[in-house]
């Protein structure tokens, strides 16, 4: 809900403002090129200007709430709120906020939020407040009996007065916080179809890191509507990442999946893994990437005790990163339902067809190096040559 006449989206961040003043400034500007992106990308008519620790969105009132939601989807961003824009003059903010009262508050309790950045201006936040509250009270009084809920109200008038004018409004939307893609370094993701993998990349988006896709391919193991599935999670991902290359590497995997069935038993998942990560070492010098992400969660499966994780993670000189480290899977799949991509994710993954009746939760290095076979990473490094780069 926006007040009459909003046009302006007005964009909050949080971590960029702990940086220096010259990586503040460089953020600042990628995150403008990011919300660029997502507006054109979805068609959304706005122009971004940049602010000093805020940015503005400017729109028309009919797209106002679209450029919200895609501001909302932008990485670095901690809120936005579609804002009717005024001056400072605390007689305009006022009239707006009566305005806004008489369209848009229709019962319940009500509060104001006001905030000052100008500390030049002949009144405080509290005085914008008191005053405004008065005002909101006033404008409806003749209709309902208006009720001031500073604690848990039904709705909240905002009002945030900077040097450059007044933003009025009524709904402050969540953003996803963290930094703005493109503040680090990309990553390999490791992307196989279920619901973590998904998840775990976009955390990492979430800190800036570009990700570059990676479906291994299980042959008979896996299966067309398995690669669907991890295929589809990417398209989800690449609608938060618009001008950020989100094609596919699939590497072969089928082969070495059928021979790991056939000649093992115990540590065949953790052997998988390994090769899954050497695979991922090898195409991260081709594409540049610093890292590979995973959707690992400590104890979440057998192969995932904090026993396997050590062993397996030894197969690259790589981090690996595992942002689902402690997460529950009841938070894992929350927060897929809310990204958008658990619908596509909700597919048992092929490598519950490689699993031995017998898990191995405990595994040494050198009985694993032992039991699997001698040419492994030589297959995996193979396997990373031959991948193929496909459009999700």
């Amino acid at each position: 809900m926006h007040p009459p006449g909003a046009d302006t989206v007005l964009v909050r961040h949080g971590d960029i403002n702990t940086k220096s003043n010259t990586v503040k400034r460089y953020m600042e500007g990628l995150l403008a090129e990011n919300l660029e992106a997502i507006l054109e990308d979805r068609s959304v008519p706005g122009e971004v200007e940049r602010r000093w620790s805020r940015l503005l969105i400017h729109t028309t009132e009919a797209a106002v709430e679209d450029a919200t939601a895609a501001a909302a989807d932008a990485f670095g961003v901690v809120s936005a709120s579609p804002c009717l824009t005024v001056s400072t003059e605390k007689e305009l903010i006022l009239e707006a906020l009566e305005e806004t009262a008489r369209a848009r508050y229709d019962g319940g309790s009500f509060a104001v939020d006001a905030r000052r950045a100008d500390k030049d201006l002949p009144y405080d936040s509290e005085d914008l407040a008191r005053e405004g509250g008065s005002a909101i009270w006033a404008a409806v009084a003749d209709e309902f009996e208006p009720e001031v809920d500073l604690e848990d109200p039904d709705l909240t008038f905002g009002v945030e007065v900077r040097r450059e004018g007044a933003f009025v409004s009524l709904e402050e939307r969540s953003g996803p916080g963290g930094l703005p893609l493109g503040a680090q370094e990309p990553v390999i993701a490791m992307i196989s179809g279920g619901i973590d993998s998904p998840v775990a990349a976009y955390e990492m988006m979430k800190r800036g890191s570009p990700i570059v896709p990676v479906y291994v391919d299980l042959g008979p193991f896996g299966g067309i509507d398995h690669e669907a599935r991890a295929m589809e999670t990417v398209r989800v991902l690449s609608r938060y990442a618009p001008n950020f290359d989100m094609q596919v590497y699939k590497i072969p995997g089928g082969e070495t999946m059928s021979l790991l069935v056939e000649e093992m038993e115990e540590g065949r998942m953790l052997s998988m893994r390994r090769f899954f990560y050497r695979a991922a070492e090898v195409l991260a010098e081709r594409v540049d990437a610093h890292g590979i992400v995973t959707g690992e969660a400590a104890g979440q499966k057998s192969s995932q005790t904090v026993q396997n994780l050590g062993v397996t993670s030894r197969a690259t000189r790589l981090p690996v990163h595992r942002p689902l480290l402690t997460r529950d899977k009841a938070e894992i799949v929350a927060q897929a339902r809310e990204i958008g991509t658990f619908a596509e994710s909700t597919i048992d993954a092929g490598c519950n067809r490689v699993a031995p009746d017998r898990a191995e939760t405990n595994a040494r290095l050198k009985p694993l190096l032992e039991a699997e076979p001698e040419d492994l990473f030589e297959r995996a490094e193979e396997a990373a040559r031959n991948a193929e780069l496909v459009e999700p």
